[in-house]
């Protein structure tokens, strides 16, 4: 058949895969919200650290991303270590799509520290503000939180590659708080409109970007975007690192680090590297690490 036939298969192929994928997914969380929340999220937990893992293959890559960060660690706790960021990945899936009950269970938390100060006083003022975190506890609870506290929050995401589940994904953090923005063009004006009328805009900096600066990460190279601290640096705004800290009862610790100081945007944005990177050290199972984040693919052809 000719090359437009072969793509056309190609796409079906892929779409219907997309569909499957998502069907399974919805079918999962039905059975799940069968079931009281606190059991909700420990059988969340199982299930993607259990079965979801092994056969996507990311017990596989967590391993190989732990091998180069911690090369000195036992096989044995390697092995312990990714089943227990693979559960901490299924519990926090099993929240965002049960926005009700983690807004019921996650938005009485006291919000303190010197960035929270700084961010409390900027918006008074008006001044626009990033709050910048990674994918780490459960990034939306820092969101939940600043809505709670009468903040005006707006969030900044990234286009899921399976567009059923993408969508299933945005209607369930939609219920945390609308204000979302597609990064990229489709989301650019409105997100700047919102950031310049005095927003806190909540962003994740730990995804690979090919166009992003190679920046240290943990001890190794990354590419990181650096469009946060310039967009920081061209509108005057507030940076402010925050964390939500998954506690051994599945409650939360939120963590205001001190705003980054402007600088340059590389200066800046290893800053926040280097922010979650300690965050990452003092609790390892709270981190994803199923992302390609390092470039050690591209060591290894060297």
């Amino acid at each position: 058949g000719s090359p437009l036939n072969l793509n056309a298969q190609q796409s079906l192929g892929r779409g219907v895969t997309q569909r499957v994928q998502a069907a399974m997914v919805s079918g999962l969380l039905w059975g799940l919200h069968r079931v009281s929340y606190d059991r909700r999220l420990q059988l969340g937990g199982w299930v993607f650290s259990r079965v979801v893992a092994p056969l996507t293959g990311y017990h596989r890559r967590i391993q190989e991303n732990l091998a180069l960060i911690f090369p000195e660690m036992p096989a044995a706790d390697a092995a312990q270590l990714s089943q227990d960021v693979s559960r901490n990945i299924g519990i926090t899936f099993t929240e965002l799509f049960s926005p009700d009950d983690f807004l019921t269970a996650n938005t009485n938390y006291a919000l303190h520290g010197a960035g929270f100060e700084a961010l409390k006083h900027a918006h008074a003022l008006g001044r626009p503000t990033i709050v910048v975190s990674g994918h780490f506890g459960n990034y939306d609870v820092v969101r939940a939180n600043l809505l709670r506290h009468g903040l005006r929050v707006g969030g900044l995401y990234r286009r899921m590659d399976n567009p059923y589940f993408h969508d299933l994904y945005i209607k369930s953090i939609s219920k945390i708080g609308d204000g979302l923005y597609e990064r990229g063009r489709p989301g650019l004006k409105q997100m700047l409109k919102f950031l310049k009328g005095g927003g806190v805009l909540a962003v994740l900096i730990d995804q690979r970007f090919r166009s992003g600066a190679q920046l240290n990460f943990m001890g190794y190279p990354a590419y990181t975007s650096l469009s946060i601290a310039e967009l920081a640096l061209k509108l005057d705004a507030l940076v402010v690192p925050a964390y939500a800290v998954r506690q051994p009862d599945l409650s939360y610790n939120i963590q205001f680090e001190d705003p980054i100081l402007h600088s340059t945007p590389e200066q800046m944005t290893q800053e926040l590297n280097d922010s979650l990177s300690q965050q990452v050290r003092n609790h390892p199972e709270q981190w994803f690490w199923i992302h390609r984040r390092w470039l050690y693919a591209d060591i290894a052809e060297a």
